[in-house]
């Protein structure tokens, strides 16, 4: 169920770029990928060859110089056959952003190249989903170093990363955080545990500690104490945009799926089609109307940024909040309409249905949206 905004978007050379990244590389390894938990390596490389990685990357270290627009149907493609390989992307794109802006050159054309894979590291195990309020800490060594001690709850691709965009508290200055970049191999970390989830399985979200780890002063992205303004201004409406599109697809493919099977399924006895039930054609009319609503907030979330509107930044808390609860909503439905074939592994329904659940815990979760959202109509202090 392609939109023309994708086709518009999407096409000439990037658009044939990802259709043949998708069916020679993604598509044939999405269930393989969910049933072992494995990192979908294959997917990523192939991503990685055919410039998707650098999509964000300025022109002047070797990028494709695309937006927020491209990079949202990029993610959208990609969850419609492999969600895990889509929120892989989709912490990429968000981590790169912040990259783009504040990291070295030599990272920035690192990424461009295709040679950095990038993730965020803010949720930690004291704060939790609150990741504005980071717990652990940065000091300054006794060698001028950086010291950073924290216990990370989720890190996408935690084990494949290049590098994590990393957040602490203050070195020295006021305010709530502050974002470095520590390399993945840093001396100090580990991962303790494999994921093994319910959805996403693909996509190496696992818990990442740093005991005494050092960085140099230089890995510093910004300001000292400004981690918050560049997580509200910079990484977080790229996060939100990229987990609605990643959500968009799910619907998408699991109302197409859903339909085909309506439409193909035939009650023996009666000679008919389940999709000759108004019931169920009732609900897949309900599952239509839900994805492309949610997916026009999206576009209209995108064009406010491009724009630069004034409703931009509650735009960016909607979309969110909106294609995750709509995304278990439609999925919901998938399940009702297929029945028991819905919980067949084949059909791919069930995939969709556990994977569609992650977005509305990943912080900020849906519930914090709202309450966010609700904070803006009154006129509050947005993290009073």
């Amino acid at each position: 169920m392609a939109s023309a905004g994708h086709a518009q978007a999407m096409s000439g050379d990037l658009s044939a770029a990802l259709e043949r990244v998708v069916s020679e590389a993604v598509a044939p390894r999405a269930l393989e990928v969910d049933q072992r938990g494995e990192f979908p390596r294959h997917s990523i490389d192939a991503l990685a060859r055919a410039g998707f990685l650098g999509l964000l990357s300025a022109a002047e270290v070797g990028g494709q110089a695309r937006g927020p627009r491209e990079a949202a149907l990029v993610v959208e493609r990609l969850a419609r056959d492999c969600s895990s390989t889509a929120m892989v992307l989709c912490m990429h794109y968000a981590g790169t952003t912040a990259l783009e802006r504040y990291a070295p050159r030599a990272v920035r054309e690192a990424v461009a190249a295709g040679k950095h894979l990038s993730t965020l590291a803010f949720s930690e195990a004291g704060s939790r989903s609150q990741f504005w309020a980071p717990v652990g800490s940065a000091q300054r060594g006794a060698d001028d170093t950086i010291v950073l001690n924290a216990r990370k709850s989720f890190v996408t691709s935690a084990t494949h990363a290049t590098a994590y965009v990393w957040s602490s508290r203050p070195l020295a200055a006021p305010g709530a955080s502050t974002i470095w970049l520590v390399p993945a191999k840093a001396a100090g970390l580990t991962v303790p545990a494999k994921f093994d989830g319910l959805g996403l399985r693909g996509n190496d979200s696992a818990p990442v500690s740093a005991e005494g780890v050092r960085v140099a002063p230089a890995d510093m992205l910004g300001a000292d104490g400004a981690g918050m303004q560049i997580m509200l201004e910079v990484i977080l409406p790229m996060f939100n945009v990229m987990s609605a599109a990643q959500s968009v697809g799910l619907m998408q493919a699991a109302t197409a799926k859903t339909a085909a099977h309506a439409a193909g399924a035939r009650f023996a006895h009666s000679d008919s089609a389940i999709a000759d039930l108004p019931t169920v054609r009732a609900y897949l009319a309900r599952m239509r109307v839900k994805t492309d609503m949610v997916h026009a907030l999206l576009l209209d979330t995108v064009a406010a940024l491009e724009s630069g509107r004034e409703d931009a930044a509650l735009r960016v808390l909607e979309c969110k909040a909106a294609a995750g609860e709509t995304a278990t909503e439609v999925l919901d439905l998938a399940m009702r309409v297929c029945g028991g074939a819905a919980f067949r592994k084949d059909l791919g329904i069930e995939r969709m249905f556990r994977d569609a659940r992650a977005a509305t815990v990943m912080a900020p979760t849906t519930d914090a949206l709202y309450d966010f959202i609700g904070r803006a109509m009154c006129g509050m202090e947005q993290f009073g």
